[in-house]
């Protein structure tokens, strides 16, 4: 005999929503929990109360006690917060709206689930942004003004620009052309692996640490002292003079780039190397047989044809240097006729003390990011992501 299984859709029709009630009473009841600073030592002492425990109370309230029983409930708390309480404030959600006719339903689901991730991109990145274009046209008192970015007319600030202009051209077209390069070679070598994987190595270095490991590099000590800088090393055991490469303009602007180079260029290979293993082989025996060099092959035949992943791979390592700032403050500080906008930005927030002026040049990056923000947009649109 066939054993049926039954369902009473009522049941959960109930269960459901109250699951989604207790869920965001579980998210609202952690979340002030964590924005108190006390929080885990007050909770625990309110356990202590309810247990008889008044003395263990009092001392935790008093800053004693058992404190890391108390950051351990706090973190207990969080995961349950971060994985049950938003677990049922989905499933619960999701219910009530699953009540709704199917046109409404079929509507609203989906924003059930995309509405906490854009809640949390507008209370982080669209609200900051605002605020800080609005700082950029307010005075100490509040009133609109543009004085804050009489900041760009110093002739100082042209400077600052034109080094920009360089990390640009420079860090963004050599990352591309070597990533080319390094893709097209390594695909037709035995060790494709490990030779991708040496040059890919340096990506998974922060930009602060690849700085650190490249000032060892361009140390410099006077000529007649030994010299702890691998490049300096060289060319004094060349026979030449130690050169001073971070503190000597222009040429530390280069040093610099040649940091974001090799750390970008790992980048742009994987992504090269995977586009160029999506090209037709037929196509590239066709360009053979009409006679075409192996030059001519690379040049007008594979670059044209992954040219979506040429152009998103450059807007990509192109906003990396617009908004460069890691390596200029770690390296020089921005002190010796190398300065970008960032770190200018960082200046007169943090050492100037004038919130307006760094917020004038933070719009400023943000109005030249967007042009090759909309180039990547449309790019992607143009290969059909998310047509």
């Amino acid at each position: 005999m066939a054993v049926t299984r039954t369902e009473n859709p009522g049941l959960s029709r109930f269960v459901l929503p109250i699951a989604g009630l207790i869920g965001l009473g579980l998210c609202i009841a952690g979340v002030l929990v964590l924005y108190d600073p006390h929080g885990g030592p007050n909770l625990l002492a309110s356990i202590y109360d309810a247990l008889g425990n008044t003395s263990g109370a009092t001392d935790l309230r008093n800053g004693s006690g058992d404190q890391w029983l108390a950051k351990i409930i706090l973190a207990a708390i969080a995961l349950a917060v971060g994985v049950g309480g938003i677990w049922l404030l989905f499933v619960g959600v999701a219910s009530l709206v699953s009540l709704l006719r199917p046109r409404w339903r079929d509507r609203i689901l989906p924003w059930v689930f995309v509405g906490p991730a854009l809640a949390l991109l507008a209370v982080f990145l669209i609200y900051p942004a605002a605020g800080t274009i609005l700082r950029s046209l307010q005075n100490d008192d509040g009133q609109l003004t543009v004085a804050n970015f009489e900041v760009m007319t110093n002739p100082e600030f042209i400077g600052i620009m034109r080094n920009n202009v360089i990390w640009l051209i420079v860090g963004t077209g050599a990352s591309v052309v070597l990533g080319l390069v390094f893709a097209w070679l390594f695909d037709r070598i035995r060790r494709e692996s490990l030779a991708k994987t040496i040059v890919f190595l340096p990506l998974a270095i922060s930009l602060v640490g690849a700085s650190v490991i490249w000032g060892f590099v361009y140390a410099w000590q006077p000529a007649g002292q030994p010299q702890i800088g691998l490049l300096n090393a060289i060319v004094v055991g060349l026979g030449g003079e130690p050169i001073p490469w971070l503190t000597s303009s222009p040429i530390n602007i280069f040093c610099e780039i040649a940091i974001l180079i090799w750390l970008q260029t790992g980048f742009a290979m994987v992504v090269f190397s995977a586009a160029i293993k999506g090209v037709s082989s037929e196509v590239l025996e066709a360009a053979r047989l009409d006679g075409a060099s192996e030059r001519q092959l690379f040049v007008r035949v594979i670059v044209p044809m992954i040219r979506g992943s040429v152009v998103t791979v450059a807007t990509t390592v192109a906003i990396v240097t617009i908004k460069i700032f890691d390596i200029v403050y770690v390296t020089t500080g921005g002190r010796f006729d190398d300065d970008v906008v960032a770190n200018r930005m960082f200046l007169e927030i943090f050492q100037f003390f004038d919130d307006g002026a760094g917020a004038a040049l933070a719009t400023l990056l943000f109005i030249a990011v967007l042009p090759v923000m909309y180039i990547n947009l449309r790019n992607f649109r143009r290969q059909g992501v998310g047509g």
